[in-house]
């Protein structure tokens, strides 16, 4: 399974106590204090990893605390520090508090790290309190608790272009034959239940291009149906969308109103959605249907450019990739 969202409790790690203590060696028997401070508590941090695939850490394990720190000792030796919770994140992860709603972070790079949750301080000890009036002072504190909350991990796809399509469009066939990704490909709905992220290799120019190909979407998907949110939330990030049509409408569907529906769709999710650049490719014009579909289309948006391809045959994809790097350059 693929675990893009979960629900964790976090704790920074107490302060240690401070230490009242006072001197005492042979032929001194007066001598002063010594009670040492505490250490502070373990911090909570998140860290971006690009090994990280999922949250399923997170899935399966909800509480997550960073050590104490040690209480202060004898002899002015203050206490350890307690070691930091280190919580390794994908790319692409939104942090968002549970009682407020706000969203705290969002981790983007690799090795991107975010302080989340403060330790406690340590606890001061008797040896801070002496003074010119307070020769023997028995004060110290206790070390302050850690700071704690509930929050949600989001994981939102990183990837240049989102390759957006209804079922059986033919995404992960073009996914595959574009990149190094190797989706699982079959001709039912929802082939692909998680997102799969490919990478586009133009060695001649030295650059790369990332596509993410994503779960199919199904009418409603922005009213939760279907895959619904878990699809559209990985496609925000994306700078650019790749619309593929099925010209030959082997689901008895027609490449104009699918268009129209998926537009429809990614503006009712989030209106922001529907003012990315976006490229239209017509997948199947090897199929009878696929001419007669390509001219409709090019009749109803003759301002529109869609490039025609066959993902399975080959036809089109230099275009597509040429039309791709020019979006980039």
């Amino acid at each position: 399974m693929f675990f893009d969202e979960t629900k964790v409790f976090l704790k920074a790690g107490k302060g240690g106590d401070g230490c009242m203590s006072f001197l005492r060696q042979k032929y001194m028997p007066k001598g002063g204090p010594n009670g040492g401070n505490g250490g502070k508590g373990g911090e909570v941090v998140l860290q971006a990893d690009e090994n990280v695939s999922d949250l399923r850490a997170y899935h399966f394990k909800k509480q997550w605390k960073a050590k104490n720190g040690d209480p202060g000792r004898g002899s002015d030796q203050n206490g350890r520090g307690g070691d930091s919770c280190i919580l390794k994140v994908p790319l692409g992860t939104e942090v968002r508090e549970i009682g407020s709603g706000e969203i705290i972070c969002e981790l983007l790079e690799h090795e991107q790290e975010v302080l989340l949750l403060e330790g406690g301080k340590g606890g001061r000890g008797n040896a801070t309190f002496k003074s010119s009036v307070n020769q023997t002072p028995r004060q110290f504190t206790e070390g302050k608790p850690g700071m704690e909350g509930e929050f949600v991990f989001t994981l939102k796809t990183i990837a240049d272009v989102g390759l957006v399509g209804f079922p059986n469009a033919g995404k992960s066939t073009l996914l595959n034959v574009l990149s190094n990704a190797t989706p699982k490909v079959d001709s039912y709905p929802f082939t692909t239940l998680v997102p799969t992220v490919g990478v586009i290799d133009y060695p001649e120019e030295f650059k790369t291009i990332t596509m993410a190909d994503v779960p199919g979407l199904i009418e409603g998907a922005a009213e939760n149906r279907g895959l619904g949110h878990r699809f559209l939330r990985h496609v925000e990030r994306c700078r650019l969308i790749l619309f593929l049509l099925d010209l030959a409408a082997t689901d008895g569907r027609s490449p104009l109103d699918d268009f129209m529906h998926l537009r429809k769709e990614l503006e009712d999710y989030d209106p922001e959605l529907s003012q990315k650049e976006f490229v239209i490719v017509g997948n199947k014009i090897d199929e009878e249907e696929g001419p007669i579909n390509l001219a409709l289309f090019k009749k109803q948006f003759p301002d529109l450019k869609i490039i025609a391809i066959s993902a399975i045959l080959g036809e089109g994809l230099d275009e597509l990739r040429g039309h791709l790097l020019s979006q980039f350059s």
